[in-house]
């Protein structure tokens, strides 16, 4: 259980609809162009045996696209349907910490609390505060490292059971001096919370975040034979997608027990960053990242990873449990964020990274060209490098200077050999001097180059180069 882009309002209320999709094409966009991004998902499925995802996109605040693509079951043909349930895993774990700062807003505590205070036979709970436990930063083993369910995972356990075994020994480092991620401690702090509300984590959960903020599609630890759940499936070396069974009672709790939809977490997500359920202060602690002695940043708050992307900050969380595969990201600057939910164990593959790297795009300072895209561009001025004739109309007078006949004829005699590219794929954009740079990576039947391009806003290349990975 691990950490695993402006359009018409008929045209986005389209998107958020199931049913037919566009052409398939999994070849990621450039751009966020939402009919692209559509047709890269509805491509992506086929291509991982048919897996079932559920995406919702939310931009400068605004839900743009919430559909469902493959199947939440291989053996009925059934396919996921906006209100498809997949489990969330370890992206629970921000559920969970907005649970501890609900009881710490009512004054029932506080986040520096000692665990003493409410399990004082756990290894050294008078030196670990609850703040340790939702930060990492406590001490105590992970119980669930692997990436399968093993045979302890296979028999029900108590969360009694599970505390005296994994938080009850040894610890992995001494308290606050370290980072290491564990799920233990979060079983600790699902304890806390129905210690000092009286409730079941469950119950607490729905009547203080999942009713009041109208998450509907939302469930804690559901029964298998809800419905409403999509199969989990899992694959090894390369074998067809197969159903998986999950871990038994008790292993997965406060730490990832919520099974949810792309479209309720953009609910949530939404919800957070506009201060709707949490006070400022709350907030402010929650998303900030710990630091750590020798003034290290563990780049971890409480349940969320803090990242600088794009120049802006992402509240971030993957998650795993058998099965599936979770990933949320929010933008809170731009109340933006993407989420992807899907079931199968490692079955998301580049989808998050793509989709939030295109939802971020948009907000950077990357001039808009007026001529055909990077990837086209490298394909043509490519071709012409390798036969050692190019139009050098499109490149700027500089440039025409550096490209001499003799550099031309050289590079043509290198190239050649190559062949025609396989794939051309851009990886990175950027601004520099008022232009767009872009790294572009072309894929050959015998290896790889890449190409660095500079282009002003009116298309004129500036620069063309080409090296080896």
């Amino acid at each position: 259980m691990f950490p695993a882009k402006i359009l018409s309002p008929l045209f986005a209320a389209a998107l958020v609809a199931t049913g037919a999709h566009a052409a398939s094409d999994a070849k990621p966009p450039e751009t966020f162009a939402l009919n692209r991004i559509d047709s890269y998902l509805a491509g992506y499925a086929p291509q991982k045996g048919n897996v079932g995802l559920s995406v919702a996109i939310v931009r400068n605040g605004q839900l743009v696209l919430a559909k469902g693509y493959g199947m939440r079951s291989l053996e009925k043909k059934s396919p996921v349907q906006t209100d498809t349930l997949f489990a969330i895993g370890s992206v629970t774990k921000q559920f969970t910490c907005a649970c501890i700062f609900l009881l710490a807003e009512e004054g029932k505590l506080t986040v520096t609390d000692k665990l003493s205070k409410y399990f004082p036979k756990l290894s050294r709970a008078d030196e670990i505060t609850l703040l340790d436990l939702m930060n990492h930063t406590s001490g105590y083993p992970d119980y669930y490292p692997l990436d399968f369910v093993d045979t302890r995972m296979q028999k029900p356990i108590s969360p009694e059971q599970l505390l005296a075994q994994y938080a009850g020994g040894k610890l992995d480092f001494d308290p606050g001096t370290d980072w290491s991620y564990s799920n233990t401690g979060y079983i600790v702090l699902g304890q806390v919370i129905e210690k000092v509300s009286g409730q079941p984590f469950a119950q607490f959960l729905t009547q203080r975040i999942l009713k009041p903020l109208h998450l509907e599609h939302t469930a804690f630890e559901p029964e298998p034979n809800d419905p409403r759940l999509a199969v989990g499936y899992a694959s090894f070396a390369l074998s067809p997608p197969e159903p998986c069974a999950a871990e038994a009672k008790g292993w997965i709790g406060a730490a990832g027990g919520i099974f949810s939809t792309a479209t309720d977490m953009a609910s949530w997500d939404l919800a957070l960053m506009n201060g709707k359920l949490l006070r400022a202060d709350s907030l402010k602690m929650m998303t900030t990242s710990r630091r750590l002695p020798h003034e290290q940043d563990a780049g971890y708050a409480c349940g969320l990873g803090i990242r600088l992307q794009e120049r802006r900050v992402v509240w971030r969380h993957t998650g795993a449990v058998s099965g599936f595969n979770a990933f949320n990201a929010m933008v809170p600057a731009t109340k933006s964020a993407v989420v992807v939910l899907c079931n199968k164990e490692e079955g998301l593959g580049n989808v998050p990274d793509t989709l939030l790297g295109l939802l971020l795009k948009q907000d950077n300072n990357v001039p808009k060209i007026a001529a055909p895209s990077a990837s086209e561009v490298v394909k043509i001025v490519f071709n012409e490098l390798q036969e050692g004739k190019v139009e050098r109309q499109k490149f700027g007078a500089e440039f025409n200077l550096f490209l001499s006949e003799a550099k031309l004829a050289g590079a043509a005699k290198r190239l050649k050999p190559f062949g025609k590219p396989k794939a051309v794929d851009v990886l990175q954009s950027r601004e520099r001097g008022g232009m767009e740079v872009t790294t572009t990576r072309l894929t050959f039947r015998t290896g790889k180059l890449d190409a660095l391009m500079y282009r002003q806003p009116d298309g004129k290349i500036e620069q063309f180069f080409i090296s080896e990975p």
